[in-house]
């Protein structure tokens, strides 16, 4: 533990801005005597207590609830000062300062300040304490977040399931079946002269075989709960008056982009999150894709290029109405070309066929029926729930499976890696004897992998990296 992590910490706890109630936070070893300082009186644990709270000079800063939860019982495992009060930004910096003025006195004749060290907590001490302490592991620490910043139903839900560790609970069980199997392998090597195959009458094969299984459901629901949580990156490209604004405003179903019948009128990238079945995508609208001698224009299709080559899934929207034009074809050519070339083998490339409503017949029949293509009208919604189901589709999702948790893309890389070192370890163990040390370094790679998922296992750097995302007073 770092010596930062024994400073006893502050901060306002409750979003910037008005509001009812806002909330300030201390926490650390020996908080009674501030809580006393401030209070005037000693607290019940776990019990409101309704009071003044006052200034150096004695008077009221505001009146509120003050409530203390001595260690461990806690949120962070120390002591914990709650103070409650109404919820105006500049009633909270006060009771801040309050907090770190009163700690700084001393409380009587002979003594040394109330609670020496007190300082701001930074973004996300408190919950990094609460890991620290072992009040939650890592997983559920990041959940917390997840649940503050979720932007749908779906994904808050599933959040709130994986900080009451239920994803936990799985890598515990899958640590716990490799624990074993390693057990085995590590008394085979320990005891080579012994006549009886411990790996053999321990059936370590089917053991490594069912510890795979098991991994690849918890690395597909992993996945799905990433999905979730980050959602996908969708960009709608193609030539001039293809209706990409349209598209983008009845996807979401509000004029968010300006739609006129005049070339070239989106400068600029417009974007909007949707959610389809609890899903996030995050669709962005850009710059007719055309060869343009007007500057502004220009730098708006550079930057619609450099949104596509950053794209999980690309809409590559097609106008109906001008398929027989041999420029416009030509120009669409040359666009597929160019997003061959630009997006690396795995990203998708959905062929959106608009105008449904004015189009010819047979000009719809030859181009909007194509395998994996999608036609409809961004005018009337004809055809967009296929294109939604078709983006989950690419996307990966599977619906919602019950008790889905939440994920983080860490956590599939990491059960990634569980999964070539569980790979190897097979082919290892098929080698028999001669290669079982070989076989106890996959499974021990594999467990360190496990272990970085929950935090028995992590770096420094690491929790810096997570934690800092949080907002200050979690």
């Amino acid at each position: 533990m770092l010596p930062r992590h024994n400073d006893p910490i502050a901060a306002i706890a409750t979003a910037p801005g008005r509001g009812a109630v806002g909330i300030v936070r201390v926490s650390g070893k020996g908080v009674a005597p501030l809580a006393r300082a401030l209070c005037g009186r000693d607290l019940r644990p776990r019990e409101a207590t309704y009071l003044p709270f006052r200034d150096a000079q004695g008077g009221p800063i505001d009146h509120g609830l003050a409530l203390f939860f001595p260690a461990p019982h806690s949120y962070t495992g120390e002591d914990v000062l709650e103070l409650q009060a109404h919820g105006g930004p500049v009633v909270l910096q006060l009771l801040l300062a309050r907090c770190l003025e009163a700690a700084a006195q001393a409380p009587g004749e002979g003594h040394g300040a109330v609670l020496p060290g007190l300082r701001l907590a930074q973004p996300g001490e408190f919950t990094e304490r609460a890991f620290l302490n072992d009040k939650i592991d890592l997983a559920q620490a990041e959940a917390i977040a997840d649940l503050i910043d979720a932007s749908t139903e779906a994904a808050a839900r599933s959040a709130s399931r994986s900080l009451s560790g239920a994803f936990s609970e799985e890598i515990h069980g899958l640590r716990d079946a490799l624990v074993h199997l390693r057990m085995l392998v590590e008394a085979t090597l320990d005891f080579p002269e012994e006549e009886i195959d411990f790996l053999q009458k321990a059936d370590a094969s089917g053991q490594l075989a069912r510890l795979r299984g098991r991994l690849d459901q918890v690395l597909a629901r992993a996945h799905q709960g990433a999905l979730l949580r980050e959602g996908i990156k969708v960009v709608i490209a193609g030539q001039p008056n293809a209706g990409k604004s349209s598209l983008l405003n009845a996807l979401a179903g509000a004029e968010l982009a300006i739609v006129t019948p005049i070339a070239g009128t989106t400068r600029d990238k417009v974007q909007q999150t949707i959610q389809i079945e609890g899903v996030p995508l995050h669709v962005i609208d850009t710059a007719g894709l055309r060869e343009s001698s007007d500057e502004v224009e220009r730098i708006g299709i550079a930057r619609a290029w450099d949104e596509i080559a950053a794209a999980d899934a690309v809409l590559f929207l097609h106008d109906l109405t001008r398929m027989g034009e041999d420029g416009y074809l030509a120009a669409d050519a040359a666009i597929a070309r160019t997003l061959a070339q630009t997006l690396p083998g795995q990203v998708p490339v959905i062929d959106v066929w608009n105008k449904t409503d004015r189009a010819e017949p047979a000009r719809m029949r030859a181009h909007g029926g194509r395998e994996g293509s999608v036609a409809l009208s961004a005018r009337t919604g004809d055809g967009l729930d296929a294109l939604r189901r078709r983006l989950l589709d690419v996307a990966g999702w599977q619906s919602a499976p019950e008790g889905l948790y939440l994920a983080r893309a860490r956590h599939v890389e990491a059960l990634q890696a569980v999964a070539v070192h569980l790979d190897e370890a097979e082919h290892q163990l098929a080698a028999q004897a001669a290669h079982l040390d070989l076989l106890a370094e996959e499974l021990r790679l594999a467990q360190v992998a496990l272990n970085s998922i929950t935090g028995e296992f992590s770096s420094d750097d690491l929790l810096g990296v997570i934690f800092s995302s949080f907002c200050i007073g979690k």
